[in-house]
């Protein structure tokens, strides 16, 4: 019994989905009588590609064609589908790419046709054939006999020779939209008398990543483990997948900073058998389509397979903040990058949703800057609710002389983070002086490591030096370098800040008249303190 992408592989320009735009080219090239001798067709793989040559290769050598909409039934149409035909011939360029398979073409391309009108060459993994295969076949694709037409199928469009590209008509094929896979899924589940909810059907498309052949490879496998009666938790088991709702009350933890929970469910979710890994880049898409529904104003059509869902992730878009969902996304990119060198994803994503529930928990310079723009969401409402300024007084009023008011103490750093002196002293050799290094002062950064943020009084900070430090001293006090570093801090810490130098206090020497402990000293020290007991041999 064939597969079931190879049961259903489309035979008409009809049956083809999602690549209309290639339909109507190649239909109407063939309505006015206007093929061209060479076609390269690129895309991703599972697109439909190779059923699009062949749909090709009908229409031109149907009996009742060149046609449009071969009839399937002659003995032209059924021996191409069937891959039999002696005027289509098929060939896999990833193991037939010299230059001596090209000799061979060439050799036979001046036989005309045994039953149809055109000999049509279908190569697929173009872009697999060798510079000199390529230019071998130069010649022939831009002069050939007028029974011979190329096809070549690549996934990849930029390996292929330009000359070979400005000799055919390049068409890139797209991958479907999600209701498209959906809907085919749902027809080929129909006719194998496979029951599957649609969101089964729905984990299944989006598993397959824009690939008909991937999907329905997927539901025939289901299909056979399930004896035709697939689930919603069927598909969990056998793909690793995780369901939207997971994502969407990942998610919902996130927005109310329930760092505990957000653990636990990971947890959950470990402990229920499901793939971590697949689990970071499904959360990832997830944030993905919330990214566009805050920038769009609307769920994008392709982004959910439901009304229901639709939206759900509408209402997250407007609960998270974008501030909060661009971190979650760098967070977990980390994740990503482990598992591509073989890592446990476990930590990086539970570590992810730490930080991103608990910003202050985190010194980094992204996290602050992170924790310093929702500060700035925060006070633009405040500064819009502000009331407005009284009205001007009247000349009487303005007679009469106004009370001096109180001097008030000038706030520290009106809208930046508080900060406290452990906290820079923490993130000093780790956060700032990396940061100077950033702003191009290695050298700067090499003298700093000598200083250690001793005191912070409003907004001036003290930097103190050991005292055999004076030339580091003095080179820090210059202003290019004392620039350099208030600029980094900025960075860091979001407070502009007023940087003292000074040189530390030197330790108490011991007492000139007390020498150094003699070898009887030291060895009645280590009796009395481990008991210790002299060896005789």
């Amino acid at each position: 019994m064939a597969a079931l992408y190879r049961k259903y592989r489309p035979q008409s320009f009809e049956e083809v989905v999602g690549q209309e735009a290639v339909v109507r080219t190649l239909s109407n090239a063939i309505g006015t009588d206007a093929v061209r001798q060479a076609y390269l067709f690129a895309g991703p793989r599972g697109t439909g590609k190779t059923s699009m040559a062949r749909i090709l290769a009908k229409c031109l050598n149907c009996t009742q064609g060149p046609t449009t909409t071969p009839d399937s039934n002659c003995h032209a149409c059924r021996a191409i589908a069937a891959g039999t035909s002696l005027d289509v011939i098929e060939m896999d360029a990833a193991s037939q790419r010299g230059i001596d398979d090209i000799r061979e073409i060439r050799d036979r391309v001046v036989l005309q046709p045994v039953e149809g009108r055109y000999k049509v060459y279908i190569l697929d993994e173009a872009h697999q054939l060798t510079d000199a295969a390529w230019n071998a076949l130069l010649k022939l694709i831009e002069e050939p006999p007028p029974h011979l037409v190329f096809v070549f199928c690549t996934t990849d469009l930029s390996k292929v020779l330009p000359t070979v590209r400005s000799r055919c008509q390049t068409f890139v094929f797209q991958r479907p939209r999600l209701q498209d896979l959906v809907k085919v899924l749902r027809q080929i589940a129909d006719a194998e008398q496979i029951e599957a909810p649609d969101q089964a059907l729905a984990l299944v498309a989006r598993s397959g990543r824009g690939a008909y052949r991937d999907a329905v490879s997927t539901l025939d496998q289901l299909g056979s483990a399930t004896g035709n009666q697939v689930t919603v938790q069927s598909v969990l088991e056998l793909l690793g997948t995780v369901e939207e709702e997971a994502l969407f009350r990942l998610c919902d933890l996130v927005i109310d900073r329930d760092t505990a929970g957000a653990l636990t469910y990971v947890e959950e979710l470990s402990e229920r058998g499901h793939d971590l890994g697949r689990l970071v880049l499904d959360l990832i898409e997830h944030l993905r389509q919330l990214v566009l529904a805050q920038h769009l104003g609307d769920v994008p059509e392709s982004a959910a397979t439901s009304e229901e869902a639709r939206e759900r992730l509408q209402a997250q878009a407007n609960q998270l903040e974008e501030a909060t969902v661009l971190r979650l996304v760098d967070l977990l990119a980390v994740a990503v990058d482990d598992m591509r060198q073989g890592g446990d994803p476990r930590l990086p994503l539970e570590l992810a949703l730490v930080k991103v529930t608990r910003p202050a928990s985190d010194l980094s310079r992204e996290s602050i800057a992170f924790r310093l723009e929702r500060l700035e969401q925060g006070a633009a409402p405040a500064a819009r609710a502000a009331p407005a300024a009284p009205p001007a007084p009247t000349p009487d009023a303005a007679a009469e002389p106004e009370p001096v008011p109180e001097p008030q103490p000038v706030p520290v750093s009106v809208g930046a983070p508080a900060l406290e002196l452990s906290q820079l002293q923490e993130a000093w050799a780790r956060t700032v002086l990396p940061a100077v290094e950033e702003r191009g002062g290695i050298p700067t950064a090499s003298l700093l490591r000598e200083a250690h943020p001793a005191e912070l009084s409003g907004d001036t900070l003290t930097l103190e030096f050991p005292p055999s430090a004076q030339f580091h001293l003095d080179l820090a006090r210059d202003p290019k370098n004392a620039n350099l570093l208030a600029d980094a801090l900025y960075d860091v810490t979001g407070r502009r800040l007023e940087l003292v130098f000074e040189l530390g206090e030197a330790r108490e020497a011991p007492p000139a008249d007390e020498e150094p402990a003699g070898e009887e000293r030291i060895l009645e020290l280590l009796k009395d303190t481990f008991d210790a007991r002299e060896r005789e041999d």
